[in-house]
Parts: structure tokens; sequence; C-alpha cells
């Protein structure tokens, strides 16, 4: 268990629970297993301890734990209230609750009962499907969590990002680690590339093979117990074989960034012998496999993305794509190697984008494509993601679809090579990296 004095902040999750902290709401967090997202909830603990709660107000339950793993709600209830302080608002921490079948008669009980304010995480989209959130329809707020940006990489990592002067006489930014030495913004994002943004990695060391044990043991973990255990749990007997599910994983990794319908994965694992198109109506090849990415979206090991007809003004039906949560999940499970840098760091946009609050689609004008348009209630920016700008032909592709848009939002080309040019017509070049440090 990480010590209090070891957690490293994760300013902007933290801030969003300082913010609704003694709010009625019940604040869920939820993302894919080992994002950090217990250790939020003991950043959250220390927060309250040192703006003076008592260690007698905080309940922490955590349900993976065997002290509380085969509890029944109303154990999970009974529990909490021998706690209970008289005249003193309680403050509850319940980890990984969905274990916990009807946990959420007894989240609703203790707000009933209780003057309490409730911390949850969950590691799948199950705790909050429509079936369960009804029960806390409006009474609940959602902080969804991924695993480290590049900021907080380099943190974690003990590396400190400072301006030094360059031979011409400008600034530059460069990387140092905790005993000085001296790295290129490139070396660290490439190490980021490499390793992804999983927390468990900073404890290992950037060493490949430990890398590679700690991303099997996530994904094992994903896998076997939030998918393939949650399914003989909750007595659904879609999805029962591993194999598919790991080939239809790794079609997914391999495609990332790329536009794929259900039917075209299933006509690939036929054509590899792993489903049978059926004779029944509705080709039950293409409903196994919706139910396999399903599963995989729901345990926040893929996020969907869907396409916008930007002239149309609609969302479209068909050929969105899918990106992987953690960079380091993909090479793990693909191996370490150049593969298709484009779309990783494509990946890497999309997530940023994600964190920084932005509603995501990817754009569609005429028959060309625009990355993604990231929106916000107030705010709406088009962006292209390339490796490089420096070809005259890269060029003309990257900045076409974006001319052709009539409106006057922002529009934005980011590329680890932006070249000397740092607008073409209104459209801006940012440099990759340090789009991603000013956050």
């Amino acid at each position: 268990m990480i010590k209090s004095h070891e957690l490293k902040n994760r300013k902007r999750y933290l801030k969003k629970l300082i913010d609704f902290q003694d709010t009625e709401p019940v604040k869920v967090i939820t993302g894919i297993r080992r994002c950090g997202k217990s250790s939020l909830l003991k950043l959250m603990i220390r927060h309250l301890r040192e703006t003076g709660v008592q260690d007698e107000q905080i309940v922490e339950m955590n349900f993976e734990s065997h002290d509380f793993r085969n509890m029944t709600s109303d154990e999970v209830y009974q529990y909490v209230k021998g706690l209970v302080v008289p005249g003193k608002r309680m403050y509850l921490f319940l980890d990984e609750l969905q274990r916990i079948n009807a946990w959420e008669d007894a989240v609703n009980s203790f707000r009933v009962d209780l003057d309490c304010d409730i911390y949850v995480t969950g590691s799948n989209a199950y705790l909050l499907s429509s079936e369960y959130s009804t029960y806390l329809s409006g009474r609940y707020v959602e902080i969804k969590m991924l695993p480290l940006s590049f900021r907080e990489f380099l943190d974690f990592h003990n590396f400190e990002v400072r301006i030094t002067s360059s031979a011409l006489g400008g600034t530059r930014r460069q990387v140092f680690d905790k005993n000085g030495e001296r790295y290129d913004l490139r070396e660290a994002f490439n190490a980021y590339m490499r390793f992804g943004g999983m927390p468990g990695i900073a404890d290992v060391g950037l060493d490949q093979e430990k890398a590679l044990t700690l991303l099997d043991g996530i994904y094992s973990t994903v896998i076997v117990r939030d998918i393939l255990e949650r399914e003989k749990r909750c007595g659904q007997r879609q999805i029962t074989d591993s194999t598919l599910l790991r080939k239809i994983v790794l079609f997914l990794a391999d495609n990332i960034g790329n536009s794929v319908s259900v039917s075209s994965i299933g006509n690939t694992l036929m054509n590899e012998g792993l489903l049978e198109n059926g004779k029944r109506k509705g080709n039950p090849s293409t409903h196994t496999v919706q139910a396999y990415i399903n599963a995989l979206l729901e345990s926040y090991f893929y996020y969907e993305i869907k396409r916008f007809d930007i002239k149309g003004k609609e969302y479209l039906r068909t050929l969105g794509k899918y990106y992987i949560v953690d960079i380091g999940l993909r090479n793990y499970l693909l191996g370490f190697r150049n593969r298709d840098s484009g779309h990783a760091i494509e990946n890497i946009v999309y997530f940023e984008l994600f964190r920084r609050g932005y509603d995501i689609a990817i754009g569609k004008i005429g028959n060309q494509e625009v990355d993604f348009i990231a929106t916000t209630a107030d705010d709406k920016i088009y962006i292209q993601v390339t490796e490089s700008m420096q070809s005259e032909d890269v060029r003309k592709r990257e900045l076409a679809p974006l001319r052709k848009i009539r409106d006057n939002y922002k529009k934005i080309i980011l590329s680890l090579e932006p070249g000397l040019d740092a607008s073409y017509d209104g459209i801006e070049s940012l440099n990759l990296i340090d789009w991603l440090l000013d956050d």
C-alpha cells in the first residue's frame, strides 16, 4: 500500500474532489484499474486531515481487501453505522464498490440516515450503468480518471522541466532528472510513448522487463476479473471465450485511430476461424463482437469516438474509431517497436483533450477528415495530428480539410516537427510536446 508521504499529487482530479467536498452528490471516481483511483482517495483523505477532519470521522473500505470483499450490502451498512461518531460529519471512502451486490442500497441508506460525505471508486462502467445509476439519479457526480498525462509522467518519474538558454540566444525547455542529468524533451516524450502513463511504472522505474510485468498484471486483472469473472457473477454468459476476447483486444490495439466497424472485426475473426457466421437472423457474429467490445469499453480499456458531419451538423452512425486508454498497454500487447507512431501520438492527443474536459468527435467534411473536433460549452477547436509538417505533401494533406471549414473557431495542427511557419492562413502549427506541457 502507498504510504501517504509517498503519494504523488494528481492536482486536476484532487481539485475536482475538493470542489465537491461537503456537497450532497456522491462523488464517483471511475477509470481503468491501477490508474490511481485508490491513491486519489488517499490524497483526499490527506487533504481532510490537513483541514481539521479527525481520523475517527473517516471510514475507508477497500472491497478488494479480504476484510470486506464478501460483505453483503446490509453488512456494509451495519459496519459503517457502527463507526459513526454522534454529532460529527462522517467521510466515507468506498473503493471498488462494484464488487458488492446491491451496493446502491447501502449508499442510498447512508445518504438518508447519516450526516456524511461519500466517495466511491469503480473500475467498470457497470457501476453507473442505467440499471443502477437510476438509484442515484441526479445525486452523483462522476470524476473520470485516466492514466498519467505527459506532464504527470515527468512528475511521477522525478523529472523537472526547466527553461534553458540555447546557443542561438533564445530559450528552450529541457528535462532534468533528480541527479541533475539533462535530457532533451523529445527523449522524455519517447519514454512516455514507450512506457505509457500507468502510475505503477514509476515504482518499478523505466525498465522494460519490469514495466511489461506490471502491464501484464493490469491486462490480466481487467480481462479476467473485470470482464470474465463479472460476467459469471452477474449470470450474463455472453462473454466466456478468453481467446476471442484477446483477439478483439489485439485487433483494436492494432487499429487505433483507424475507422472500423463491428462487422469488419467480425469478418476478420471469422476468416481466422474464431467466429461462426450463423444462419440465424441478425448474424450472431456481429452481436458477439459488439458484446465483447462493449465489455472492453465498460472496463475503460478502450474508448470509442464517433464521427461528426461538419456541414450536416449531425453525428454519423457508421465507422467510429477506438483508442486504447494507455499507449504502454498497446506496446505490451503488440510489442515494443516503432509501430504506427502517427496513430500512437493521435491516441495521446485524444486522451489529453479528454483530460482537459472536451467532448471529442472525428470531423467529416466532404470526403475528408479532421482528426478531432474538441468542444466545450463555450469553445470549439479543430485539430489535426501528424508526426511532421516538414514535407510539403504532408502540409497540403493536413491543411486541406481545415481550410474547407468556414466557421471562425480555432484550427490547429499538432506535430513533433512543426516546421518554421507558426501558422498557415490562420491555421496554427504547434509543437505537440509544448502543447502537452502547456496544460
